[in-house]
């Protein structure tokens, strides 16, 4: 099984890398392209295509850097 790991981005999106699947809140699943290595999903709620990051955050002022 390959690992996925999700990378909280400072002041941007959560970046999803491996193998997953996105549900809805019905469970439906959101379509993926396979070829993609990686997608991101939006933490400052502004982008057009949520819950997809198309880039809102860099001019609405979003700012988050979290550390664990």
């Amino acid at each position: 099984m390959s690992q996925v790991n999700v990378r909280v981005r400072d002041n941007g999106p959560l970046l999803i890398e491996g193998p997953f699947s996105l549900l809805d809140a019905d469970g439906q699943p959101f379509s993926l392209a396979p070829d993609k290595p990686a997608i991101a999903l939006c933490r400052c709620g502004h982008s057009a295509k949520r819950p997809f990051c198309d880039g809102a955050h860099k001019t609405c002022g979003f700012q988050s850097n979290e550390r664990a």
